[in-house]
């Protein structure tokens, strides 16, 4: 079934799907949203991805485009009013280069680190000790402008949030207790905002043969404030 508008297909509490959803909402790139089930992916979502991981955004021209970073390119280069992709101290490099270490670095840790069952304990040490050190890290680097590059959110502060909300969700108590000021209300920040209460929405798990809803319209574009 084709769409007049592109196709995300997604899952809420995705981390990936998250930061995508992120720029699209922030770009006013409206799409029809695809809520799946991991458990039970859509034979739709096969067909345009064998990789069959989320998210996947299908353009109204037919071509897809299957890398969350990706998806957050194509959304910003079409509409950055706020500059996520000019940082104000670094590089446009740096900051893809921050992303790049986070999802091959911090995000196994994290994996190991929410799942703990399914892996030894010296592989979960190791994983807690890795994400303490990236963590503390980044702690350090928001404590000068409360964001990672500069004095103004970023793409790096968006594409790392929603891995850093995730770790914070195993243990919310560890987390308040964790010597880290300046990360902690960098995330909570973000968690307050009206950017993350659009991108966190619930939606019903799409029908195949079924119109998704049409999200991210721009319709709340005037009301954000930086995040």
């Amino acid at each position: 079934m084709t769409s007049a508008l592109p196709v995300l297909y997604s899952f809420r509490r995705c981390p990936y799907a998250i930061r995508a959803r992120l720029a699209l909402a922030y770009s006013g790139f409206a799409c029809e949203l695809r809520e799946i089930k991991l458990r039970d992916k859509p034979q739709s979502l096969l067909q345009v991805s064998p990789k069959a991981t989320v998210p996947v955004l299908v353009l109204a021209d037919g071509r897809v485009i299957e890398q969350s970073l990706d998806i957050m390119l194509h959304a910003l280069q079409g509409r950055d009013a706020d500059g996520w992709l000019q940082p104000t101290d670094g590089t446009q490099q740096a900051m893809l280069a921050l992303i790049e270490r986070n999802d091959r670095h911090f995000k196994p840790a994290l994996d190991r680190s929410k799942y703990p069952d399914r892996h030894g304990s010296d592989e979960v040490a190791e994983a807690a000790r890795i994400a303490d050190e990236w963590l503390g890290s980044l702690d350090e680097q928001l404590a000068a402008t409360g964001y990672l590059l500069g004095v103004n959110p970023g793409l790096a502060d968006m594409a790392l949030r929603p891995f850093v909300r995730q770790f914070a969700h195993i243990d919310k108590d560890a987390w308040a207790r964790k010597p880290w000021p300046h990360l902690q209300a960098w995330l909570q920040r973000w968690m307050d905002s009206a950017l993350y209460a659009e991108v966190m929405e619930t939606y019903p798990v799409w029908v195949p043969g079924t119109t998704g809803p049409t999200v991210f319209d721009g319709s709340a574009q005037s009301t954000r404030p930086a995040v």
